[in-house]
């Protein structure tokens, strides 16, 4: 059994350090010696079971807080009192100094729990290690001088999670739609770097790759760009394309015919939308930014976004080829082709490419293809968003999420326009909902009670978040706020403006829906019976929202998180409050949002079926998925699957396996196992190896794939997921 030490190193359990602590303790005052020796092994014996009934390695604190527990449970109250005096005194030593053992077991790579903390960073790598620090000093800041001590205790504690602490230090937010046509259009600058309207599409693409890594590296979330605005460039070189071959057929002296000329062109335009595309695909792939990660970056594919029918053709020219590039996979360092996390793809359902003889269905077949073998796109329903995304106009937009899930809301501008590109979001506190039931006992008006308590410190935990943005000068991220991203805001000019009236969101995150309905009513929240409670929590934090949102004139929205490492944190801190409690806490994780739990038989069209009632209540951002063996050889069963998406549901995805073993060359799904000391490890089942590094595993984590491994937590929910079709 291990042991996850504060610095965040593991080490192995050892129970002979428990008996010298209490004996310590209990030889502190010889007038007071209350524990025998048989009584002291006892309580070490104790603590060990309790450790081993965790199936998790617990941390030093859990260990400390059983040791107190059993000490009063012998009777030994002046020993205990020693004990906790001792770990006051501890404590105070540490809290003069928070951030250095922190630092230096990153620098060394044996903090367990920040090399498994993003499944989409390598802790081994300098840029990786230097944010990480950078982060450790952040939070260390937050904590000790930016937020309020209420807002600190509940994150600490797990009532709440205050996102992305370790960049709260700086003036950031969290994630935007990049307004990359007016970038594109209307030129930009990077580095001090004036970048004019590109003359080719390939140019285009290169220039799109540098804006993507711009952006990524000024604020910490997710980003989403629109292939519609690459679109335009396809003519502009079908243009210069032509023009270059006439001139070569008159250097010729000879004369082609109209139909020779046009297929010439065509052929060169498909070959510079090849490279450009793979341009996209090798530099999101490759590049990497500030905070040490390849660019988190949305690829958005939306034919009715044309704005004329020779453009909507031209914009299937580039998904295609987006499609047949991404099918392919990238090789690995072994030269074998393999699933790559980014860029994420969404692929929109419409008219025009759903139905068998739609004009564009060769597309959707082609994303079927897709994602049968590399998991994405993912899919948004047209039809849906426009029926449930509705403005004060009363109209229905379609548009892409921010990375994984994070929606913004519709938005007027003054013009009375439409304005979806150039936003983006401030920022999410996420609240427990498991701890809110657990608190309450099961007696329904302590829930409600809590509840408003719990939303209270999140309004006040998220306010801190606003007020941390306001009075951001645009010469912050000249890229964001100066030169097109999101704005085009003189220097020196505060971006206030865009924190008010809807222009940005800021996203009341919630998890751990099943398991509170299933606490407070005794079932999962798809029992016919249980589902208006669940309901009815959704509306109450709706509601919370808009309350916020008249008071305050900010755009708060109800958002579905993506806890990655976060469902470890919040198991881990329920089962230490709360104890073991079979169907709530026995996990080492709990379900993301309003997910059925990833343990409950269902099938994919009932699934997705009943979490559309859900999304449609998640506003500020939520997906849902159906997990799905290899279906490479049943690509009319994913058609059906998408189909029913379109009919039912804004936005969901298809979840499978793409792995490979470098050693045995095995392409199988990789297994998770149980180690000999409890620890779950991924092993090839053909050669068993166990070296994460020469382990390609791809998993869809919350929204978006995952290829650097997971912590305990998300491991075991990724173990125990079922096949929904």
């Amino acid at each position: 059994m291990k042991v996850i030490k504060r610095d965040g190193t593991e080490v192995i359990f050892d129970k002979s350090k428990i008996v010298a602590a209490v004996e310590k303790a209990n030889n502190a005052d010889e007038s007071s010696i209350e524990l025998n020796a048989e009584q002291i092994c006892r309580i070490a014996e104790n603590v060990e079971n309790k450790c081993m009934e965790l199936h998790r390695a617990p941390s030093v604190e859990e260990i400390q807080d059983m040791v107190e527990n059993q000490i009063m449970s012998q009777g030994a109250f002046e020993v205990a009192k020693r004990y906790i005096k001792y770990r006051y005194t501890r404590a105070l030593i540490r809290k003069s100094n928070t951030t250095d053992n922190q630092i230096l077991s990153l620098i060394e790579c044996n903090n367990e729990e920040v090399k498994q903390e993003n499944s989409n960073k390598n802790p081994t790598v300098n840029s990786v290690q230097r944010d990480y620090m950078a982060g450790e000093v952040s939070k260390d800041i937050a904590r000790r001088l930016l937020l309020p001590q209420d807002v600190i205790d509940a994150h600490e504690s797990g009532l709440i999670h205050f996102h992305d602490m370790d960049y709260y230090a700086q003036h950031m937010h969290n994630c935007d739609l990049v307004n990359l046509e007016d970038m594109l259009q209307n030129g930009t600058v990077i580095s001090g770097t004036l970048i004019e309207k590109p003359h080719s599409f390939s140019t285009a693409c290169n220039i799109a790759t540098q804006i993507i890594a711009q952006v990524a590296s000024n604020q910490y979330g997710g980003q989403s760009i629109s292939l519609t605005h690459l679109a335009p460039f396809v003519q502009v070189s079908r243009d210069r394309i032509r023009k270059q071959v006439m001139e070569e057929a008159v250097a010729l002296e000879g004369k082609l015919e109209q139909c020779v000329i046009d297929e010439i062109v065509e052929k060169r335009l498909r070959d510079e939308i090849k490279k450009g595309v793979q341009t996209i695909q090798y530099q999101v792939v490759t590049l990497m930014t500030t905070n040490g990660q390849a660019p988190f970056v949305t690829v958005f594919m939306y034919l009715n976004e044309a704005r004329t029918e020779q453009e909507k053709r031209d914009l299937a020219l580039i998904i295609e080829e987006v499609l047949q590039q991404r099918y392919e996979g990238v090789k690995n360092e072994s030269g074998v082709w393999i699933t790559p996390a980014f860029p994420k793809l969404i692929y929109v359902l419409e008219e025009d490419n759903i139905y068998e003889d739609s004009p564009y269905y060769y597309l959707t077949k082609l994303a079927a293809k897709c994602t049968a073998r590399r998991m994405v796109p993912d899919y948004i329903s047209e039809k849906k968003m426009l029926e449930l995304k509705i403005d004060k106009n009363g109209e229905g937009h379609c548009y892409t999420c921010m990375g994984c899930r994070s929606f913004l809301t519709p938005y007027v501008d003054q013009e009375g326009k439409p304005k979806y590109y150039g936003r983006f979001n401030q920022g999410v506190v996420t609240i427990n909902l498991v701890d809110v039931a657990l608190s309450s006992g099961g007696n329904m008006d302590d829930f409600w009670k809590i509840f408003d308590e719990r939303l209270e410190i999140c309004h006040k935990a998220l306010m801190c978040r606003h007020e941390r943005l306001k009075g951001t000068l645009s010469d912050a991220a000249p890229i964001l706020w100066q030169y097109g991203a999101l704005a085009r805001l003189p220097k020196g000019h505060p971006i206030d403006e865009l924190l008010y009236g809807g222009y940005s969101t800021i996203s009341l995150g919630y998890a751990g829906l099943y398991e509170c309905v299933r606490y407070m009513k005794g079932k999962s929240h798809t029992d016919p019976t249980a589902t208006p409670f669940a309901l009815q929590v959704m509306e109450y934090m709706n509601a919370a929202c808009r309350r916020w949102k008249e008071q305050h004139n900010i755009d708060f929205s109800l958002y579905g998180t993506p806890l990655e490492s976060t469902t470890y944190k919040f198991a881990k801190c329920l089962q230490k409050r709360f104890g073991i409690i079979e169907g709530v806490t026995d996990k080492n994780y709990i379900t993301n949002s309003y997910h059925v739990h990833v343990t409950e038989p269902i099938d994919a069209f009932t699934k997705l079926g009943f979490e559309a009632q859900f999304q449609h209540l998640s506003p500020g951002g939520a997906i849902s998925y159906v997990e799905v063996p290899n279906m490479q050889n049943n690509l009319e069963a994913v058609l059906q699957v998408m189909k029913f998406i379109y009919d039912h549901i804004i936005y969901a995805e298809l979840n499978t396996k793409s792995d490979y073993c470098q050693v045995c060359g095995f392409d199988g799904e990789i297994r998770i196992v149980e180690d000999v000391d409890g620890k779950l490890v991924w092993e090839c089942p053909k050669c068993k190896n166990r070296d994460q590094s020469k382990l390609n595993v791809a998993r869809r984590t919350c929204g978006y794939i995952g290829t650097q491994f997971w912590n305990q937590g998300r491991t075991q929910e990724i173990k125990e997921r079922v096949l929904h079709l």
